[in-house]
């Protein structure tokens, strides 16, 4: 059932690395049930800023208020993104990278120890439009599980591995230009069974960015195994836009 409502805003919701819109399937379905009209956008892991600008043209097509969440990757995306939008009025970031201008994913995640992804990690060559060749990342299927869902059913977590985005290992290392959550609100769920994004890096960022901050008991794939906790942060951020 949709009972969208057209006095609230639209939540605009941005996969990360090694997962794609569907990845958001419960969150969806909650936000759905409550009244908001929701977009999953679809994140061309390509490059930092090249993804940014793909989120930003979708932001551009809507003529209402939006709450933008980024999750992993696509938190830096949607920080980058939402740099003097208007109808960006909050940002939710899940288990994601917040990053100020000047830093990559790749310096952040490393920051602090913890995060195990690395030895996880299997590369592909892939062709570069202009010539040459770029890497891609993807998670081995074996190491899915445990490394990015392991609160998630194990048939589930076999489906996110089989249909998993991969990133290029380039987007993860580009610097971001500038940082939206220095003027936009921002609320952030810790996950603290997270593998790719260390607990304590995840603090630091929320830390910094003056975010309304939870702790979730979650694995880095909470959308998908704690859907609930993930909506109700979403909707705190929306009532905060009235």
């Amino acid at each position: 059932m949709n009972n969208t409502s057209p006095d609230k805003p639209t939540i605009v919701l941005v996969h990360g690395a090694f997962a794609d819109s569907s990845s958001w399937n419960g969150v969806v379905e909650r936000l759905q049930w409550d009244g908001y009209q929701v977009i999953a956008a679809a994140n061309p892991l390509r490059g930092l800023a090249d993804d940014a600008a793909y989120v930003r043209s979708v932001l551009d097509s809507l003529d209402a208020p939006v709450v933008l969440v980024g999750h992993s990757y696509g938190g830096a995306v949607i920080s980058q993104a939402a740099v003097g939008s208007p109808n960006v009025k909050a940002l939710v970031y899940i288990a994601a990278f917040i990053p100020a201008a000047g830093e990559s994913a790749l310096e952040l995640s490393n920051r602090f120890p913890g995060s195990t992804l690395g030895p996880t990690l299997d590369d592909v060559a892939f062709p570069l439009p202009g010539g040459g060749t770029g890497t891609d990342l993807y998670i081995k299927t074996d190491a899915f599980h445990a490394q990015f869902a392991a609160d998630v059913p194990e048939p589930v977590a076999s489906l996110m591995a089989a249909t998993q985005r991969p990133v290029a290992a380039s987007a993860l290392e580009e610097n971001a230009t500038e940082a939206a959550w220095t003027t936009i609100p921002s609320w952030n769920p810790v996950t603290t069974e997270d593998k790719n994004i260390p607990p304590a890096s995840q603090l630091f960022m929320a830390k910094r960015a003056d975010a309304h901050t939870v702790e979730i008991e979650a694995s880095h794939a909470v959308a998908v195994s704690q859907p609930g906790a993930v909506a109700r942060l979403i909707r705190q951020a929306a009532r905060a836009t009235r």
